[in-house]
């Protein structure tokens, strides 16, 4: 009972988190003057008698409040409104792109959250040994190496040899996962990795600088004053302890990932949500700009209650009230 009035409340919170997020981008793009979107659409050659006709097909010459009705009206039956320069519906576009993305930032997370919490658990384990040593620079690697840079190292050093050898099971471009499990992590690999080189090392140290402090902390002494072992000391008192702040931080990064991973997907050729918005910024789609921003809202919104739950499961002294 407790957990499902917890899930109610974070979701009732969740949807108006996402209608203030929708209703700031809503005023944002729309009230301020259209003819920029009318003249892309109906050229620059246009006269005012066009333009305005444009302005008047798509609804923009009505009252601002009378848009944002219609517009919230839409919202509440799961209509996002139609692209300007296609006519598709946004609700179609998001669901061709959202796979890519959604791909792209599962296998990611997985891979950083393997490697930098596994990497930074030995490292606190043996401080200052060769390990340690040789982490610490391969963290300071993957930090300075931007996202782009790491993405077409692994096309040259990766890729294209393995291409040319005949090896085409690590592939670029996107292969849903109805083609087969084999195919659609062929086709993931590279990015997953290109995504996850840097959080990885961002984990990796503050996983490696948490389980220190906590290893350091009275109540490990005690429980070492016991004669627990070292193994169960380490992993059922500090780490739990440790990843607290690890888990914080994931939320915040899972709900940032809509706009870093742009990045990736144009590296490999994936499609996907980034390129798409990315397009919609520079021609002035509004609708497909709203619809992502309210895709991201939601995305950050799970994130948390995501982390809230792990939260309680880290930490008895936290209660999912």
């Amino acid at each position: 009972m407790a957990i499902a009035g917890f899930l109610i409340r974070r979701i009732l919170t969740g949807i108006v988190v996402v209608w203030l997020v929708s209703t700031g981008a809503f005023f944002l793009f729309f009230a301020r003057p259209v003819a920029t979107v009318a003249r892309q659409l109906a050229g620059h050659a246009a006269t005012p008698q066009v333009i305005a006709e444009v302005i008047r097909n798509l609804g923009l010459d009505q009252p601002i409040m009378v848009q944002y009705w219609h517009f919230l009206d839409n919202l509440v039956h799961g209509n996002l409104g139609y692209s300007y320069f296609t006519q598709e519906p946004v609700n179609t576009m998001l669901k061709q792109d959202l796979p890519p993305t959604i791909s792209v930032v599962v296998g990611g997370v997985i891979i950083w959250l393997v490697v930098g919490i596994g990497v930074g658990i030995i490292s606190a384990t043996r401080p200052r040994s060769w390990f340690d040593r040789v982490s610490n620079i391969l963290v300071l690697v993957g930090l300075s190496m931007p996202v782009f840079v790491i993405g077409e190292l692994l096309i040259l050093v990766v890729f294209l040899p393995l291409n040319r050898h005949g090896i085409t099971w690590i592939n670029t471009g996107y292969a849903g996962i109805s083609q087969g499990i084999g195919v659609w992590m062929g086709h993931m690999i590279l990015p997953w990795i290109t995504l996850a080189a840097v959080y990885a090392a961002v984990y990796t140290r503050l996983t490696r600088g948490q389980l220190l402090d906590t290893l350091g902390e009275d109540y490990i002494r005690t429980a070492r004053a016991k004669g627990l072992s070292e193994r169960r000391v380490t992993f059922r008192h500090g780490v739990r302890a440790a990843l607290t702040p690890v888990v914080s931080q994931l939320g915040v990064d899972v709900g940032q990932l809509l706009g870093g991973v742009v990045v990736v997907e144009s590296v490999f050729g994936l499609g996907g949500l980034g390129q798409t918005s990315v397009q919609a910024i520079y021609t002035d789609n509004l609708p497909v700009i709203i619809g992502f921003v309210i895709v991201a809202a939601a995305f950050v919104v799970i994130a948390n209650i995501i982390v809230d739950l792990t939260y309680a499961l880290l930490d008895p002294r936290v209660r999912i009230t």
